[in-house]
């Protein structure tokens, strides 16, 4: 018989043994589905955001350079750099082949008498080249284009000619006026080129005089530039970093007030930069998916571990008629890449409804909008590769076995499998306690997700967050670059909100609340210290504490007339009293920020009476403590004031219309970004990547629990099976149904509790890798500890108690009979 009518007969035979106990069989294939599915989205997910996030050539040698105050617990520090700094850093490096440089901006544009607003970005011509920029549409970006007297051009991105525009390629050439400059459309960039999460680019000249009145700000300030290296090839990022410590440390004697007293140097490629939110949970996902998948392969393995066991009279018999050992290898061999293959095929399908599932689920801001999540060739075959090798190497033990061994023994032993290895029996075991094991840790890791997902929702944020209308406030390019221009435009814009019906308050800041406002050092005359205090600064309007319901607790808040004369009054936190005055009484006392002695047109060596005290509110993020704050009017400067807080009696959402007609009304072409509710914008920023975390590790925790109680069972089931004989002589000399019940129970216990043991050690190492990723709660936490345990051993009781009952009902007489 030819070699491919010889696998075409096994093949056949396979499909028959798999319909032959095809509950088993169907068990296996599940397993593996779930497996190989959870897996190759995970993968794909590893594959699309961290190897291969960006469209832009040179990704990987692309790096930001972060300035970093080593008294300051953050990761990183200052990334964007003055225009001198930034010429001083492209002349004096040794590590980089360029240095690209640009800068992000809110940009409004008009079409007909409407207003729209997109994010943005102006780059310095040599940028779009280096980027691998190729229009889709139109003509590429040159030097002429930045040359002083140039005709105004700008470049459109994929999705917004697709979203606005239908892609309708007569567009070419239009001209809109975008931030009050009429400029002409060139170029469609390719899909996913959408760099600072950008739609409209236009080309800029860096020259070492360019000040922020670029941008519309006062001139007297200076300008930052997004400042990117491009690696040379073969220069490790420590050599660089190394480097550019030389290069910093010359500029901080030059311009001491851009950088702290103590510093680093900390170079990272943008792909690392900009996945550090999301990268820590895409490695735990990672190693849990990969747990899953060797639960998985783990319960093949018993499948055919158990179907070997009990076919082995089968295989004795093919042998004695003549069957070789090769051949009886490879018929099982052959059994199990096909079981692989269906399973593996079952899992891929699964995977494209998964992968449609996590990337919605990915918390929006997370991750690059470049990135596009699909189903990865090189993460599907990474998965397939490893489930087919690990399915034939769980059935090679097997087979092996199978082709060894006395014949004679197996042909005089009755019944099914009553022969069987007792070294099967041992590796069975041991499977089911590797299972028990894994899903101790993932059960572990989904609990203290939750346990932290449960803690950020009741942390008191010190303010009312519940119906607060959200919106940043955009200004064309040139105007209101004055203190009196901005306050009179927000006293008409914040007098007309105030008449809409349901709006109850209204104010506007400088930060959105919750998130870490401008830090300063702080002097407080009459006081020495040792140590630099510092100070969170908002600059706000009279109405702020009534609008986010931020309780006065000592003196007064800070009236319209305070606002509209700019006074320097301020009023401050709790915090703030407790860490410099102590039990004395602040009101009346004064206080100075250094920051402002950094602005242009805000008061130099400046000192504010302190006149009202309110309670302390989250302002550094939800997981770090409250730190000192103080609330200054948003006149002292015209940088404050972007941010619009609305307290409504409806859902804020509702009035949003009105509010962008009040302001219509005021100047048209002033525009509103960033708008949606204050619940909204904190669930986005601080809940949706716990969540994200919770639900996925949730999912396999629980699929590696429901494939760990059936390998249990199909263990336990298999086993009562062959022992069948052995249970009927107890039971005809007298063993009682309870004796029997308890001797099975123990005997499936057994490798639970091994297997329960062994995941509390490998979660105690494991689970603090995670952290970094949990809050108000220990990575050892025992109530989690307790409660995993808890729930293992009564599925696992559960699993052996069936199997276990059966046992009890062996007919004595039938069980010998059959023998």
């Amino acid at each position: 018989m030819s070699m491919v009518g010889s696998i075409w007969r096994d093949l056949r035979h396979a499909l028959r043994s798999f319909h032959k106990d095809r509950g088993s069989v169907a068990l296996a294939l599940l397993a593996l589905a779930l497996g190989v599915g959870a897996s190759t989205v995970i993968f794909s997910v590893v594959y699309s955001v961290l190897i291969e996030p960006f469209p832009y050539k040179n990704a990987d040698r692309l790096l930001y350079i972060y300035t970093h105050n080593t008294k300051d617990s953050g990761p990183f520090g200052r990334n964007l750099y003055t225009v001198k700094e930034f010429f001083d850093f492209r002349a004096q490096n040794h590590v980089f082949s360029s240095i690209l440089g640009g800068t992000s901006m809110d940009i409004t544009y008009l079409m007909g008498n409407t207003s729209y607003q997109v994010r943005g970005a102006a780059l310095e011509p040599v940028t779009f080249a280096a980027l691998g920029f190729k229009p889709r549409l139109g003509r590429e970006i040159t030097e002429s284009d930045a040359a002083p007297g140039a005709p105004p051009v700008f470049v459109m991105s994929d999705r917004l000619w697709h979203e606005r525009f239908n892609r309708d390629p007569k567009i070419l050439g239009m001209t809109l006026t975008i931030n009050g400059v009429p400029r002409s459309l060139v170029a469609i960039l390719p899909p996913r080129f959408l760099l600072f999460r950008g739609d409209i680019f236009f080309p800029m000249k860096i020259t070492p005089d360019l000040t922020a009145a670029f941008l519309g700000g006062p001139a007297k300030l200076p300008m930052y530039v997004w400042t990117v290296p491009v690696l040379k090839p073969g220069v490790t990022l420590k050599q660089a970093a190394a480097d550019m410590e030389i290069i910093t440390h010359n500029e901080a004697k030059i311009y001491p007030n851009l950088y702290p007293k103590q510093f680093t140097v900390i170079m990272r490629t943008i792909i690392d930069a900009t996945t550090a939110s999301l990268q820590k949970m895409i490695y735990i996902l990672l190693g849990a998916v990969l747990m899953l998948l060797l639960i998985a392969c783990s319960n093949v393995a018993n499948l055919l571990l158990a179907r070997a066991t009990a076919r082995e009279r089968e295989l004795a018999v093919r042998a004695t008629l003549g069957a070789s050992a090769a051949r009886l290898v490879g018929q099982l061999l052959l059994e199990s890449f096909v079981l692989a293959a269906i399973g593996t095929a079952l899992g891929c399908l699964l995977a494209y409804g998964g992968l449609y599932l996590v990337r919605h689920m990915i918390p929006p801001d997370t991750v690059p909008e470049e990135i596009d999540i699909q189903l990865s060739g090189v993460a599907l075959a990474a998965t397939v590769g490893i489930t087919l090798l690990a399915t034939l190497l769980c059935g090679l033990a097997p087979a092996l076995h199978a082709a060894r061994g006395d014949l004679h023994k197996r042909l005089m032993s009755a019944g099914k499998g009553v022969g069987g290895s007792s070294g099967h029996g041992r590796l069975r075991s041991a499977l089911v306690a590797v299972q028990i094991g894994l899903s101790i840790v993932l059960l572990v890791g989904a609990g203290l997700m939750m346990r932290t997902f449960f803690a950020l929702e009741h942390v008191d944020l010190g303010i009312n967050p519940d119906n607060i209308l959200v919106a940043r406030v955009v200004f064309p390019k040139g105007q209101y670059g004055t203190i009196q221009a901005k306050q009179a435009f927000f006293r008409q814009v914040l007098a007309r909100i105030g008449t809409i019906p349901g709006v109850t308050s209204v104010t506007d800041s400088l930060w959105l609340p919750v998130e870490q406002a401008g830090d300063s050092a702080v002097t407080v005359p009459g006081t020495t210290h040792s140590e630099t205090w510092r100070s969170n600064i908002e600059l706000v309007s009279e109405n702020y504490f009534q609008t986010l319901g931020l309780p006065l607790v000592r003196g007064r808040l800070p009236s319209a007339t305070d606002v509209d004369s700019a006074r320097r009054v301020v009023v401050v936190n709790q915090k703030l009293v407790h860490d410099y005055f102590g039990d004395s009484d602040p009101i009346g006392r004064t206080i100075g920020f250094n920051l402002l002695d950094q602005i242009a047109d805000a008061p130099h060596n400046a000192f504010f009476e302190i006149v009202g005290v309110v309670g302390d509110m989250r302002n550094n993020g939800l997981e770090e403590s409250t730190a000192p704050e103080a609330f200054l009017p948003y006149t002292v400067t015209v940088w404050a004031g972007d941010e619009l807080l609305v307290r409504t009696a409806v859902s804020p959402e509702s009035v949003l219309s009105n509010i962008r007609q009040q302001i219509s009304s005021v100047d048209q072409n002033v525009a509103l970004a960033n708008t949606g509710s204050l619940e909204s914008i904190l669930n986005r920023d601080y809940f949706a990547a716990p969540e994200f975390g919770l639900i996925l590790l949730t999912i396999f925790a629980s699929v590696g629990l429901i494939l760990s109680a059936i390998g249990v069972f199909s263990v336990m089931a298999y086993s009562v099976s062959l022992q069948t004989h052995d249970i009927g002589i107890r039971m005809a000399l007298g063993a009682q149904p309870s004796g029997v019940l308890k001797m099975v129970l123990l005997k499936g216990l057994e490798p639970i509790f091994v297997g329960i043991a062994l995941g509390l050690f490998a979660s105690w190492g494991l689970t603090r890798l995670m952290a970094s990723q949990i809050y108000g709660v220990k990575a050892t936490d025992p109530w989690t500890f307790g409660g995993v345990v808890i729930v293992l051993a009564l599925v696992g009781t559960a699993a052996c108690l069936l199997p276990a009952r059966r046992a009890t009902q062996v007919d004595p007489l039938v069980a010998l009979r059959n023998e």
